[in-house]
């Protein structure tokens, strides 16, 4: 989460008492090659041990993942080997910034209409003082959750289904826009919505802080919320990574849960991520991202 130009959303003390309620998961005994009815279900199982992967990685590269570290390529190779395992298209987009060299992770699944391409993102990077897991090792490993249960669900969009992690947010959202400095304004224009999360896991949440600015995704991630009987807030536009999408002028969403107990310092560890939380927050994406590819405008 970059601070600046941003306000800052922090979470209350009091927990929700998270009860994991129907994921959208596909029925038992369903083929979920011939059904588009929502994806697997994303169990603690399936996102934590991405949070402790980074968390690993962290500790053995001088405490953080940050931009122009060992610790953040790590985290990237990670990002992309599990996304090769999984069958996507990933690429490595690397620019300069500061004299030093950035990376972002572009991952492609096969399929879909790419004239109209559903975008997901996180920001991979974490401040030099912490190893930043929940800022945003959380968010990056709920979007890859996400990724395997597409993949997992074999997954046949409507939309082109794409997804990035990006480097540098923290210095000021440089990775995410740079990408759109270089992409061509007709490929702009085939991104139908971005979707970001930032901060995905955080403790005592009480509200889901959802980004207003694209109707369809905005109002799908309501509609997910409201059916789990999950309180939201309206945070409107800004502050990370969409940001950039949104001054491209590609309609964008998402959520963030808060700050939570620990920003920006050494404590943003494992133990600063709230794994129901964290779990609930993977199977929103996850039920938008479907919802939302396989449908058509």
């Amino acid at each position: 989460m970059k601070l600046a130009s941003r306000r800052t959303y922090t979470v209350g003390a009091v927990g929700l008492g998270l009860v994991l309620l129907g994921t959208g998961a596909v029925p038992a005994g369903a083929d979920p090659a011939r059904t588009q009815a929502g994806p697997p279900a994303i169990s603690e199982q399936d996102v934590m041990p991405h949070l402790n992967a980074l968390q690993k990685i962290a500790d053995r590269d001088g405490g953080n993942r940050a931009f122009g570290t060992k610790g953040h390529e790590q985290s990237l190779e990670y990002v992309k080997g599990v996304l090769d395992k999984a069958g996507f298209k990933t690429r490595v987009d690397s620019f300069t910034y500061k004299g030093a060299v950035g990376h972002n992770l572009i991952a492609d699944w096969p399929g879909g209409d790419a004239n109209h391409t559903l975008f997901a993102g996180a920001h991979l990077d974490s401040v030099p003082a912490g190893p930043g897991i929940n800022d945003n090792g959380s968010g990056s490993a709920a979007v890859l959750a996400t990724a395997q249960a597409v993949a997992k669900g074999h997954l046949k969009p409507k939309r082109h289904l794409r997804f990035a992690w990006w480097d540098a947010e923290e210095e000021g959202l440089v990775g995410s826009a740079r990408y759109l400095k270089k992409l061509p304004a007709a490929e702009r224009k085939k991104i139908d919505t971005y979707l970001n999360f930032d901060m995905t896991g955080s403790k005592n949440v009480r509200q889901w802080l959802v980004v207003h600015d694209g109707k369809e995704a905005t109002d799908a991630f309501e509609d997910y919320f409201a059916a789990k009987k999950l309180p939201t807030f309206d945070i409107g536009v800004g502050g990370s990574d969409h940001e950039s999408f949104g001054k491209a002028g590609i309609p964008t969403s998402g959520f963030t849960t808060g700050v939570g107990n620990c920003l920006h310092e050494a404590c943003d560890r494992i133990d600063n991520v709230d794994p129901k939380t964290e779990t609930m927050s993977a199977n929103a994406i996850a039920n938008v991202v479907w919802k939302l590819a396989t449908t058509t405008r």
